[in-house]
This record gives structure tokens, sequence and C-alpha cells, in this order.
């Protein structure tokens, strides 16, 4: 965090830099009404300015964000035009001159391989367009180049190259703090489910019910299944470690189908079909637990309480080169896809669909948003959930076993 605070620090210092030399090019003997000297002033309208200019990009950078500081940043550099990219097109184009567009993505594209800014000559055929000359400075984030910002003007100006950096530097960290931000809030949302999720309050009831009905006719029954739910509740609570190994995870998924076929008896039908090599891949806590969950509300207890009424759920994780494929279906009543992308999106609440929306989100977390879950389903014809796991991942291992001979 202190790197973070004195990387901002180096950001703001330029601006006030700059302020201090706009005061001096254009100090002028006149009133200023109470605020000190022209360099004083000249400051105080750059923080102004900037500060006016930092609330949109602390949403992140895309058109709307764009558009509503771009005035601000061209004001900021005194530039007869201004725009703003991302990786790939021009988000706004403040100013004159925007039949550059073209041109400038040509140049965004060197930019975005190299991470280094550009200046360069602007051909136009156009005799009185004032944009004649570009700085182009590239904005990252990580070291990752997100978009860039364009400063055109009539002529070459050493000057607008180094404050057209400087801004962009501070653009960038105002893109940072959007992005903490962002991961923060997802990290808290996806906590808080996660907790909720790790077990439902409906199977701990209903498996403590299905014990206590074993404990007067079959003791030895009881006996067995009471280990099963202490072996699975003490997976669920454990306080070490975000990932864990597909072994581990369907180890307890083994012990609560268990529970749950305690309940249900041959009404339910489950197969498995497991590669061994992807047991030993690393996935976050409590991933696959509440999809298994999921296909027996929906496979099973969906169908309501109907005797002659059964339900098949399978399970399988194959190798499929780099990654691990995970596929786990059932024959049950199955969800309008509307509902299923308002839960997906959380519109709806767990209720809605056991951790499908808490599962789906802590992958696009830890694995990018290519993995989210993939959910084949309508009304009357089952659910059938995907989901792929990279076998390596930086960030993604469990914590180390040590062993005693």
């Amino acid at each position: 965090m202190s790197g973070f605070l004195a990387g901002l620090c180096v950001a703001v210092l330029p601006l006030l830099a700059a302020g201090f030399w706009l005061g001096r090019r254009t100090a002028r003997p006149q009133s200023l009404g109470g605020l000190g000297t022209p360099v004083e002033h000249a400051t105080f309208q750059t923080l102004h300015t900037a500060s006016l200019a930092a609330p949109p990009l602390r949403a992140g950078l895309t058109e709307e964000t764009a558009g509503r500081s771009a005035r601000r940043l061209r004001s900021l550099l005194g530039t007869d035009a201004l725009c703003l990219t991302d990786r790939s097109t021009v988000l706004v184009w403040d100013g004159v001159g925007a039949h550059h567009r073209a041109e400038i993505l040509e140049r965004l594209a060197a930019a975005r391989e190299t991470g280094r800014g550009d200046a360069f000559a602007l051909s136009c055929d156009t005799p009185d367009c004032p944009a004649r000359w570009a700085v182009l400075a590239p904005l990252t984030v990580d070291d990752r180049v997100h978009g860039a910002l364009v400063a055109c003007a009539p002529r070459e100006s050493a000057v607008l190259v180094r404050a057209a950096g400087e801004v962009a530097r501070w653009v960038s960290v105002q893109l940072e703090l959007a992005d903490l931000d962002q991961s923060r809030t997802r990290l808290i949302e996806a906590e808080i489910r996660a907790l909720r999720a790790q077990i439902s309050p409906h199977f701990v009831f209903n498996s403590l019910a299905v014990i206590a009905s074993f404990v007067r006719t079959d003791p030895e029954r009881a006996r067995e299944l009471l280990l099963e739910f202490a072996d699975f509740t003490r997976y669920s609570f454990r306080r070490h470690g975000d990932f864990t190994t597909l072994a581990d995870e369907l180890h307890a998924i083994d012990h609560y189908l268990a529970l749950v076929r305690a309940r249900f008896g041959d009404r339910l039908s489950v197969t498995l079909q497991i590669a061994p090599e992807v047991l030993p891949v690393a996935l976050p806590f409590l991933c696959l637990q509440p999809l298994v969950e999921n296909a027996v509300k929906h496979g099973l207890e969906g169908r309501g309480a109907s005797a002659g009424s059964k339900s098949r759920i399978s399970i399988t994780a194959q190798d499929a080169g780099a990654e691990a494929l995970v596929v786990i279906e059932d024959d049950g009543v199955g969800m309008d896809p509307a509902l299923l992308r308002r839960i997906l999106s959380g519109e709806v609440g767990p209720s809605g669909g056991i951790g499908l929306s808490n599962v789906d989100e802590r992958l696009r977390q830890v694995y990018g948003d290519d993995y989210g879950l993939v959910i084949e389903t309508a009304v009357g014809a089952g659910m059938k959930i995907t989901a792929r796991l990279p076998k390596y991942q930086p960030g993604v291992h469990t914590a180390g076993r040590v062993t005693k001979e």
C-alpha cells in the first residue's frame, strides 16, 4: 500500500508543477480575487480541474466516463483536441480534427504492443485544420496498456510531450484506483455469498432429521451418517486456504451425497466419471459442491414429494489438455434461461439457484471472464453445468501438507 501511495504522489506532483509552470507563463499584474499570486491561482485552477476530471475515471475507462472527463483533461493541457481510447477504439474525441481518428488508431496498435508513447506529425488534407501534430501517451494499469491519451496541437512541442505524459500517468492512477475499488467490491461480495452458500440451513435440518430417524431403528447406520455429516461440515467450515484440490472437493461431495441418499433412497441415482489425472488440479474452495446441491434441488426436490419420482445426476471430470473439464448434469425440472441470467447477474437471491452466481463470480475472479460457468437449461429439460479449470494459474495453489513417516 505504501508503494501505491508513493505512486499516487508521483502522479499528482506533476500536476502541481504544471500549475506553477502555467502560472509563470501566464502571470499578469491583475487582481485574482484574493487567490494570491498568478502561480498560486494557476495551481488552484489545475488542481480544481483535475478534481473534476477524476470522479468519472474512478468508474473505469468506458465511453461514458471518457466523455465526461475529456474536456477537463483537454483544459489541463490547453490543446486544440484531445481523445481517449481503449485498446482498440476511440472512446471520445474532444475538440477539432476528429477526422484523424483512423490515423490515431494506427499509432495505438504500436503503443499497445510496446507500452511506450509516441509523438508524430498528422497527415491532413484539410487546409484550415489546426491539428497538425499529436502526442500519444499510453494509459497503463499493472503494466498493461488499457488505452491511450492523445493530445493534438498545431505544431511540435516538447512541453506538450512532457505534459501529456504526466497527465496520462495521473489518469492511469485513477484507473488503477477504479480497478482496485471494483476488485475489492467483487471480493467482499464473493466472500459474503460464499459464507452463505457453504452450507444450506435446509440441508442441515434435513440431514439431522434423517440421522435422528435411524437412531432407534438402525443405530449403526445413524452413526455412519453422523460421521459423514461431521466430515462434510468440517470441510465446509474450514478456515485455512482459499483453494483446494479437485480430489478434496469430490470427497466432500461424496459425504454430501451420502446424506442425500439416506433421505431419498433409490429415488436418486448418481454416476461419477473422474479421470485420475485431474484429481490434483487446484480450484477455488467450495466451488463444485454448490453446483451438486443445485442439481439435487432442481433435479429431485423440484419434482415434489411424489414417491415415484426419480432423478439422475451425473458428475464427470475429464482431462482436456491444459484444463480440467467438470460437468454436472441433472434430469430435473430445469430453469427458465431468463431467470438464470437474472441469477447470474445477482438480481435474484441465493434461493433462486443455490450457489450458481457465487461460483460463477469466483471462477471469473480467479481465472478471468473466459472461465465463467457454461449452463444449458430450459423449463422441463434439466440442467447441464460445465466448469473449465486451468491446470495451472498463477497464485492458485493449495497449502502444502507436511507428513511424517
